[in-house]
């Protein structure tokens, strides 16, 4: 039952994993890109909607509907301060920093929704944990106000934005993919507009907008119905370990696409992580002990 929203989530986190490697590609400054990506993606879901019938068969819910505009404001925000960090520090390290979100999901699910946290599961966060230090590199910097200043902050902002958005996105269950990222990226549109900078649009190259279109239709509209999608079906140990598909993707595009070569202490903390994620969908063993036959109860 869960191969599909496994095989959904798969393909999102893959996609995403190449979105800093096109938003450097677009030339526009963080609220603006978001912006348009809320525009895109407003409309590719909304013509995916009418297409699909959906809308004919959506269960609106007051309780839920003001917790999908919460999401939504958690998740543009992520993308703001996610595109904030790619613009001051090196696309491998902010990804890898926004990927302890998956850490803080974890943690916080298992106190939020009571699901139990396994030996293997915290063991999984912890290796996780050091890998993603391992992979920043803070012996790279000399002062307190040097961490800062590199971004950092942006990069742990949108970790800890993309954790609340995961968080309320898994408790929705009654309205469909479409209508949740549709309200959540047309809210958008309208949160962004006081801080939008048009005059970042003129002198644009060709190349520029097929990246930013490319950023608006697949890695917000089709990525983020996917995700959400996917996301309501999936245990918070499963959601943790797939999430990290992204940091790999990113990683090898930047290493292919523009010359990032790791240290071998960064190499050390992508094994980490992705040993953590096996780890993570590993499940535990149960010990059977074989009785006697004709022990009972009483004999205790």
């Amino acid at each position: 039952m869960r191969a599909i929203p496994v095989f959904k989530m798969s393909i999102s986190m893959t996609i995403f994993g190449s979105i800093g490697f096109f938003s450097v590609k677009t030339g526009l400054p963080s609220f603006e890109l978001v912006f348009v990506r809320c525009i895109c993606a407003t409309l590719f879901l909304s013509l995916c909607w009418g297409l699909s019938g959906q809308y004919k068969k959506e269960k609106w819910n007051k309780r839920e509907t003001a917790q999908i505009i919460a999401c939504g404001i958690f998740l543009v925000f992520n993308w703001v301060f996610l595109f904030k960090a790619f613009e001051m520090m090196s696309v491998t390290v902010a990804i890898s920093i926004y990927h302890l979100a998956p850490v803080l999901v974890l943690l916080m699910g298992s106190i939020i929704f009571k699901e139990k946290l396994a030996v293997l599961s915290f063991l999984s966060i912890v290796i996780c944990f050091i890998g993603t230090v391992l992979i920043i590199g803070i012996n790279n910097h000399t002062s307190f106000h040097e961490l800062l200043s590199s971004g950092i902050v942006w990069a742990l902002l949108a970790a800890l934005f993309y954790a609340f958005t995961t968080l309320l996105g898994k408790g929705i269950k009654y309205t469909s993919a479409y209508a949740m990222t549709f309200l959540q990226t047309f809210l958008g549109i309208f949160i962004l507009m006081p801080f939008i900078d048009f005059d970042s649009f003129t002198g644009l190259t060709q190349n520029n907008w097929i990246a930013i279109i490319a950023t608006g239709l697949i890695h917000t509209g089709l990525v983020y119905y996917l995700f959400f999608d996917s996301l309501r079906y999936l245990p918070t140990r499963i959601i943790s370990a797939l999430v990290f598909l992204d940091p790999g993707v990113a990683i090898l595009l930047d290493m292919l696409f523009t010359g990032f070569r790791p240290t071998l202490i960064q190499i050390l903390g992508i094994v980490f992580i992705f040993g953590g994620m096996a780890l993570s969908l590993k499940k535990p063993k149960t010990i059977r002990i074989k009785l006697p036959e004709n022990y009972s109860t009483k004999n205790s």
